[in-house]
C-alpha cells in the first residue's frame, strides 16, 4: 500500500484504530531516536544549555512522564 492511499483511507478508521496507529508511530519514534545518528551539533548545544539550566534548578520543569501523558493526549484524536 502506497502513502498516499494510507493517508486516503486514515479519516476512515474509527477513532480506537487511529489511536492504534498513533501508538505505534510513537513506539517508532522512540525507537529512531533511541537507534538513529544521534542529535546534531545544533541539538547537542540546546541539550547542554538546557542540561546547564537544570543543573541549576533542578526543580524547575515538569517530569517526563506528565510531559509525555500531555503528548499524548494531545495527538490522539
Amino acid at each position: 500500500m502506497s502513502k498516499a492511499e494510507i493517508l486516503e483511507q486514515l479519516p476512515q478508521l474509527a477513532p480506537a484504530e487511529l489511536g492504534e496507529i498513533w501508538e505505534r508511530l510513537w513506539e517508532l519514534e522512540e525507537r529512531g531516536l533511541v537507534s538513529g545518528p544521534g542529535p546534531t551539533e545544533e541539538e547537542k548545544t540546546v541539550l547542554d544549555r538546557e542540561l546547564e539550566e537544570y543543573r541549576k534548578n533542578p526543580d524547575a520543569g515538569t517530569p517526563w512522564p506528565e510531559v509525555e501523558a500531555r503528548l499524548r493526549a494531545r495527538a490522539r484524536p
